[in-house]
């Protein structure tokens, strides 16, 4: 007879994200009818997709940099958009909220934070001062709430963060280590070129390193009962 139960007892293995590059030309456009662009790489349907998977319906969205694409997917997704301001010396942009309630109810209360590193103001090689940092978003968080770090991407000319050191800085502030998802920057080939009998093109270099392929986009989980949900 079928089963109807699995009688595998082994642990389900963590899902891997990947945000690979889109096949199609398809490009989403904001309330104006404007094409939206990358945020720094990441296509605007992974980004929709990002808010969609780690917020819910009236959770306020984040953004350190205020990027359009991020804005826009929040709203599609009926989220409330907002500017976290990182140095300190302002506030957040906190949003109006869609289902009518006061904005200072939802203060300290964001579903999801969306940062990019490095920055001008923060010493990416420092855990310390990195940790400051992380912490000042942190506390924009409600229980359950969630930090998604894109790294070597966005404003700032400091010295690329590492993902070690990122994610020893986040522990220090009180974050917990949910998912690393690589997000692919350019299309991949139909078949590895490694596998040909033909030479193989060594690929572009600019300055002697290799162009990018990938960014890093890492998400932390305040710690919380609610951060388990996801």
């Amino acid at each position: 007879m079928p089963q109807t139960h699995s009688t595998d007892n082994r642990p389900t293995r963590a899902p891997v994200g990947l945000f690979l590059h889109p096949t199609h030309a398809y490009r989403p456009t904001d309330s104006a009818g404007r094409a939206l662009p990358d945020w720094y790489g990441v296509h605007p349907d992974h980004v929709a997709h990002l808010i969609a998977r780690y917020t819910r319906v009236g959770d306020t969205v984040l953004d350190t940099d205020g990027h359009p694409t991020v804005a826009a997917a929040a709203e599609h997704l009926h989220r409330n958009p907002g500017v976290a301001v990182t140095d300190g010396e302002h506030p957040p942009v906190w949003p109006e909220p869609l289902d009518g309630r006061s904005a200072v109810t939802i203060r300290h209360a964001a579903g999801l934070v969306v940062a990019t590193l490095p920055r001008l103001v923060i010493d990416t090689r420092d855990v310390y001062d990195l940790s400051r940092a992380l912490h000042s978003w942190q506390e924009l968080l409600r229980p359950g709430g969630f930090l998604a770090l894109l790294l070597a991407a966005g404003p700032g000319t400091g010295a690329p963060a590492r993902r070690s050191t990122v994610i020893a800085a986040a522990r220090t502030a009180g974050l917990l280590y949910h998912q690393h998802i690589p997000a692919v920057l350019v299309r991949l080939p139909e078949a590895d070129p490694r596998t040909g009998l033909g030479p193989v093109d060594r690929p572009p270099l600019i300055a002697g390193r290799h162009v990018r392929a990938h960014r890093d986009l890492v998400v932390f989980a305040s710690i919380s009962p609610e951060a388990a949900d996801v």
